[in-house]
């Protein structure tokens, strides 16, 4: 009788396995750092095709610190905030992480970031495995719409009260 539980038990690791999370990361970019700030932000897509997650971490050689932030609408006025317990992923729906929307703050900029420049990040999930990615520190495209970083004042987030 013992083994007859045994293959039922090997199928209930099998299926735990086929139902893995898989998180896929496109498009990862940063603009370009304004003169001497110490602050940018970089940006990506995140989509889900296993159970649902969350993005719990962001980390980066290039900044001392990175978190995911959010840009609100507050009254009128456009604040940025951290996301705090981790930037929900649903299966299925791409979370895209964009000026004016979500996006990693990189602060404490250890070098300007310039055009045409890559750099690793590391992003860490509540289940899924951690992934680094490669972000390519891209010019902004002229004439498109929508709030950008660049009419922020990112040198203030320094001083931001988490």
């Amino acid at each position: 009788m013992r083994f007859a539980l045994l293959p039922a038990a090997l199928l209930l690791i099998a299926a735990g396995d086929a139902s893995t999370i898989t998180i896929t990361v496109t498009h990862p970019w940063a603009r370009p750092s304004a003169g001497a700030s110490t602050t940018g932000a970089a940006y990506l897509t995140l989509t889900d095709s296993g159970a649902a997650d969350k993005l719990t971490a962001v980390s980066t050689p290039v900044a001392g610190t990175a978190d995911v932030h959010e840009t609100i609408n507050d009254k009128g006025t456009m604040k940025m905030r951290p996301v705090e317990g981790g930037l929900p992923l649903t299966p299925g729906k791409p979370v895209t992480l964009s000026p004016g929307g979500y996006h990693v703050m990189l602060m404490g900029l250890k070098a300007p970031l310039k055009a045409g420049d890559t750099f690793p990040m590391t992003l860490t999930f509540e289940h899924a495995p951690p992934q680094t990615v490669t972000v390519t520190v891209e010019a902004p495209k002229r004439g498109g719409g929508g709030m950008s970083m660049d009419h922020m004042d990112m040198d203030h987030m320094d001083h931001m009260n988490h």
